[in-house]
C-alpha cells in the first residue's frame, strides 16, 4: 500500500472514531447576556468546557429573542444560537449535542427560570443544592415536549 494511501485511511479511521456528539461540540454558539451576569458566565464557560466555540455579545437579550424567534414563556436571562437553534437559559451542553445530533424541527432548547444545580446555577455559593428541571424541546408553533429531565 502506498505512503499516501496509509495517510488517507489511517486518517479516515481516526474521524470516524470520534464520536459524531465530539464532532457537533466543535461548532460555534453565539451568546447574548447582560454585562456582569455571573450564572450566565458560568453557562458560557460549561459549554466552552464541553468543546464549544462560544462568543459572547454583552447587550442583553431582549434583542436576540425578537429576532431568533423564542416565545416569550421560555425567555431567561441568557440567549444563544447554535447551527440555527436557540438556546434558552441554562441548557446543559449535553442536550444540546443531543440536538445537533438528532436536528429536530423545532426552534430549539429551553429551560424555564434559573434552577439550582443547572449548568451555570452549580457554583460554590448553591452549596450543592439541586432542583429538578427539564430541558424542553421549542416547536415552531410555540408549544414544548419535555426533551430531558433533570432530578
Amino acid at each position: 500500500m502506498s505512503p499516501p494511501r496509509r495517510r488517507f485511511l489511517a486518517a479516515t479511521a481516526i474521524a470516524l472514531a470520534v464520536p459524531t456528539w465530539a464532532r457537533a461540540a466543535s461548532r460555534v454558539v453565539d451568546v447574548w447576556k447582560g454585562r456582569g451576569c455571573l450564572c450566565c458566565e458560568a453557562w458560557v464557560k460549561h459549554l466552552e468546557s464541553a468543546g464549544f466555540n462560544v462568543t459572547v455579545h454583552d447587550v442583553g437579550n431582549k434583542e436576540a429573542h425578537a429576532r431568533l424567534g423564542i416565545p416569550l414563556k421560555y425567555r431567561a436571562c441568557h440567549t444563544a444560537s447554535t447551527d440555527g437553534y436557540v438556546l434558552e437559559g441554562h441548557v446543559p451542553f449535553r442536550e444540546i449535542q443531543r440536538l445537533l445530533l438528532e436536528r429536530p424541527d423545532a426552534i430549539g432548547l429551553a429551560v424555564v427560570g434559573m434552577p439550582r444545580g443547572s449548568p451555570g446555577m452549580d457554583g460554590p455559593a448553591y452549596r450543592g443544592r439541586r432542583d429538578p428541571f427539564k430541558v424542553l424541546l421549542v416547536h415552531k408553533d410555540e408549544s414544548a415536549t419535555i426533551y430531558q429531565s433533570y432530578q
